[in-house]
């Protein structure tokens, strides 16, 4: 349960919502002059997110006004905003809200309150505001998808020598386990005797054995969906070395995989009606005597062959066999995440994750929701002309285009050559982190894209 809120039956500080100068100068109008002098003297001007705190004549804090400029009052980080404005103690929005609102300024405060401190014998001790649920509030789904979010967060936060693949394939037992879902995993060699030669290819090197992650959850007569996440749990860049700068923050290159764990978390928790699947493939690449070369050719779970131009591009290498592997059940959506191409991150920055669909009416569904969520994404084509850009010279395909451009396209044109045509699917390229922290947004792992997938998979399958 989230520790961040009460039921209303133990006091509280009131928070009066003001929509900017001109609401805030009506509000002044019936005030007492010790209360106007004091708001009038702090410049509090109602701004989006700012917060005022007013004592009584005792000195005791007697109500915190909290601005909210011209913000739609869904905005959920304006909520976590003013989270971070206030001291520790008991609150309670004054202001009526609808069922949305409610929910958003809900899950903006339970944000505001994750913290990892795993590592830290020096964590300060931080008496957090806590918030009576406001009416109308979806409370289930706040706690459901606050609790999904910070499992993304944490699984990326931990480091790479506490969450390699073993690690992340534990992670996931436990998930299922917690939904009366089946989990298997195939280990090592065994891929090979099942036939996913390019995820052994690619973790082979290390000493953290590669495995492929299998849930499955739900009833099989109901409409299947399929995630694949990237659960790259550390790469070195393998022979084609990354420099230091590139390398400091593969441990977040399971970001696709810690994502579709959390999202599987919230459609199992909604009990969705739907035949979840969830596919991972997780590895390190790593560099050693039988790491993969530059210019090897794989033969592929579907039969393709793949020259290797670049052992740094190992991600749609290990995603092209769980995708082909989702693809031989035919499922009404598949949805693939990873953290794939610095191209993506170039060509949107880090906080829009990049998609690329098939299917118009599936890529439009779902940018409606991310705006409504303020979970933004942004579609990017899949370009047929660049195709000839993946073509092998003595295979089929290469897994890395020469020259970088369009490097995003490139990537996700490789991938969709293991995808069956007439499969629903959608890639999400995302960064999975906060480069710098922001009000309910540390420095860290980020769960992007996830809240606008769900209210998709709601809005389709329900």
């Amino acid at each position: 349960m989230l520790t961040n809120f009460i039921d209303d039956n133990q006091p509280s500080i009131p928070i009066v919502v003001l929509a900017g100068k001109e609401a805030l100068a009506f509000w002044l109008n019936d005030q007492s002059a010790r209360v106007k002098n004091w708001v009038l003297a702090t410049e509090f001007g109602a701004n989006t997110g700012s917060t005022c705190l007013i004592a009584s004549v005792s000195g005791n804090l007697q109500m915190v006004l909290a601005g909210t400029g011209e913000e739609d009052l869904s905005n959920l980080w304006m909520w976590s905003a003013i989270h971070n404005g206030l001291p520790g103690g008991n609150y309670r929005l004054d202001e009526c809200l609808n069922a949305e609102e409610a929910t958003q300024a809900a899950l903006g405060w339970a944000l505001a309150g994750y913290r990892f401190e795993r590592y830290s014998n020096n964590a300060l001790e931080k008496s957090e505001p806590i918030l009576v649920w406001p009416e109308k509030c979806d409370c289930e789904h706040v706690t459901v998808t606050a609790q999904a979010t910070f499992l993304v967060r944490d699984l990326i936060n931990t480091p790479a020598n506490d969450m390699g693949p073993k690690q992340l394939a534990d992670c996931a037992q436990t998930l299922a386990k917690n939904y009366s879902a089946e989990c298997s995993v195939i280990v090592g060699e065994d891929l090979l005797e099942a036939n996913y030669p390019a995820i052994h290819t690619v973790g082979r090197a290390s000493v953290n054995a590669p495995r492929l992650i299998d849930i499955l959850w739900g009833i099989d007569s109901n409409p299947k969906v399929t995630l694949v996440g990237k659960g790259v749990c550390f790469d070195t860049g393998g022979l084609d070395l990354k420099q230091t700068s590139g390398m400091k923050l593969m441990k977040k290159d399971m970001g696709g995989a810690a994502h579709v764990l959390g999202l599987a978390s919230m459609i199992m928790a909604a009990e969705l009606p739907i035949r979840l699947r969830v596919l991972v493939p997780a590895v390190e690449n790593s560099v050693s005597g039988n790491a993969m070369r530059p210019l090897d050719v794989i033969t592929m779970r579907d039969g393709q062959t793949v020259e290797i131009g670049n052992t740094d591009a190992e991600g749609r290498l290990v995603l092209a066999d769980a995708l082909s592997a989702a693809c031989e059940e035919d499922p009404q959506m598949l949805i693939d995440m990873a953290t794939l191409t610095g191209a993506a991150r170039v060509a949107l920055g880090t906080d829009m994750p990049a998609l690329f669909c098939n299917n118009d009416a599936f890529a439009s569904d779902f940018e409606v929701h991310a705006k409504i969520q303020n979970d933004p994404i942004w579609r990017m084509p899949l370009w047929k002309p660049y195709k000839n850009m993946i073509e092998g010279k003595i295979a089929d395909l290469n897994n890395a285009a020469d020259g970088g451009y369009g490097g995003a396209i490139t990537a996700a044109l490789f991938l969709e050559a293991f995808v069956g045509r007439d499969v629903n699917w959608a890639h999400l390229d995302l960064m999975a982190w906060n480069t710098a922290p922001r009000p309910g947004r540390p420095e860290g792992g980020e769960a992007m894209s996830m809240r606008a997938l769900f209210a998709l998979l709601k809005e389709r399958f329900v």
